[in-house]
């Protein structure tokens, strides 16, 4: 009698188990490996998109907050994992918003207390502009920017297109 009860328990627990996990859940597509081989995906920490920078070096984030018209830019490690602080004032960014004119901002770099970043040694910048409020799409790209002693130029962005919310590798 007593093995009944453990086996009908066993059995309603099950359910409940395989019941919940499959109830009302549909699963995603299977992915396709975009690591093109190397076993890996760097994973952006804001949900905007990464731009490789050099070959696998270093990567830049790129976010619009289109409700506050505010671009912002992060310079993170070789995995995307860790900020880079830099020693510069401010990136200079051309972007377009929805394939219109191309416009140039100024990415100022972001102070921190809580860190100990301060302007001229941070690893964030932003810049805000009225049109970019309501923005859907900005495609751009920071002009140049100097990472572990090598300078960079013209490195494209698409948001939120681009390879978000990360990129393989």
């Amino acid at each position: 009698m007593v093995d009944r009860k453990i086996a009908a328990g066993w059995a309603v627990g099950a359910l409940l188990v395989f019941g919940v996990i499959g109830c009302g859940r549909s699963e995603p597509p299977p992915v396709a490996d975009v690591t093109g081989g190397h076993g890996h995906v760097h994973t952006s920490k804001y949900g905007g998109v990464l731009v490789e920078v050099g070959n696998h070096e270093f990567n830049l984030e790129v976010l619009v907050d289109p409700r506050l018209g505010r671009l912002t830019v992060w310079t993170l490690d070789a995995h995307a994992e860790a900020y880079l602080r830099i020693p510069t004032k401010f990136l200079e960014v051309s972007a377009r918003m929805n394939s219109g004119p191309e416009q140039l901002l100024q990415a100022r770099a972001v102070a921190n207390p809580a860190t100990g970043e301060v302007e001229g040694n941070s690893a964030q910048f932003e810049a805000t502009a009225d049109w970019l409020k309501g923005a859907k799409d900005v495609e751009g790209a920071v002009k140049s920017i100097t990472l572990g002693g090598k300078t960079f130029t013209d490195l494209k962005f698409d948001w939120p297109h681009g390879t978000t919310p990360g990129h393989p590798h």
